[in-house]
């Protein structure tokens, strides 16, 4: 039994730490990934297009975002992942630390939990494999007899823990569960609204110019368009 508590005790920080290690690998692929054209090869080099000179580098960042990304990085159980490819790096901070708060609870949760044991029942028990680690107990319940002759129906007994720390587990993965659905939930909006933004600040400022060129000598005709910010 020592045994098994110190095995228990030594997973939970290595546990952390193998999530805290791949939370900053993430966040290094989602740092390279916001210096990046989206639509092509992050290998290759990025097709240069005019910006306007006001545009900041932040609002040309939002404007290139895409949803696509947002949703495929929901495949990554991080707290806060979708907030900082939005570019609400201060946010995901947050959320990230909500998530390892409520992983916490869950952890010590698990430490206050007893070894297990087979409950206590008023029944006489069928016992299979006793004492080794696939034993397993049913429980006799009486339904018929018949003279000398009784009929049992045996319902399966499972191992119960004695401890107090359900209560924390429980909260724990609600706290972890709600932060993750927040962060997605909340961080698509970020995105479709931030790019939007820019769009539509920037798009107002676009003008258009028609000229046509007309050339009889050389027996030409043609629209010039020009574009202006």
């Amino acid at each position: 039994m020592g045994t098994q508590h110190w095995m228990s005790a030594m997973k939970a920080p290595f546990f952390l730490t193998v999530f805290i290690t791949r939370a900053w690998a993430v966040l290094f692929i989602l740092s390279s990934l916001n210096s990046q054209s989206v639509s092509g090869d992050m290998l290759t080099e990025t097709p240069l297009y005019p910006v306007p000179a006001e545009m900041t580098f932040e609002e040309y960042q939002d404007m290139n975002r895409r949803l696509t990304i947002g949703l495929a990085l929901t495949s990554i159980p991080i707290p806060g992942i979708v907030h900082r490819y939005a570019g609400e790096k201060k946010k995901a901070r947050r959320l990230f630390m909500i998530g390892a708060g409520g992983l916490g609870l869950m952890i010590t949760g698990a430490s206050m939990m007893g070894d297990e044991k087979w409950p206590k029942s008023d029944y006489n028990l069928m016992i299979l494999n006793a004492g080794e680690d696939n034993e397993k107990r049913y429980e006799k319940i009486p339904i018929n007899q018949l003279g000398d002759d009784i009929e049992y129906k045996l319902i399966p007994m499972h191992k119960e823990r004695d401890g107090s720390g359900s209560g924390l587990i429980i909260l724990g993965a609600l706290v972890l569960a709600g932060d993750i659905i927040y962060d997605w939930l909340h961080g698509w909006k970020m995105i479709i609204n931030k790019r939007d933004a820019v769009r539509y600040k920037y798009g107002q400022q676009i003008q258009v110019s028609v000229k046509p060129d007309v050339n009889l000598n050389t027996q030409y005709a043609g629209i010039n368009f020009r574009l202006f910010f």
